[in-house]
């Protein structure tokens, strides 16, 4: 995490920063619980985009999620 934090010195702006930081901690977070970040980043937002309730974003968060069953 530590060249992670000065990495985010070149986000450009404060607001950079900070979604630097929160992508960082998500990606941290999925490595802490076994699971692979792109895949779980890619479907998170595929869901979000296709609608995904607010009221049920808990279950989006590493240790709760689980990998969309593709028919």
């Amino acid at each position: 995490m530590a060249l992670s934090r000065k990495n985010s010195l070149f986000a450009g702006s404060e607001g950079g920063d900070h979604r630097w930081a929160v992508i960082a901690s998500l990606v941290e977070t999925c490595k802490l619980n076994a699971v692979e970040p792109f895949a779980y980043l890619r479907d998170i937002l595929e869901r979000m985009v296709d609608g995904y309730p607010a009221s049920r974003v808990a279950n989006l968060l590493p240790w709760n999620w689980k990998p969309a069953v593709n028919s």
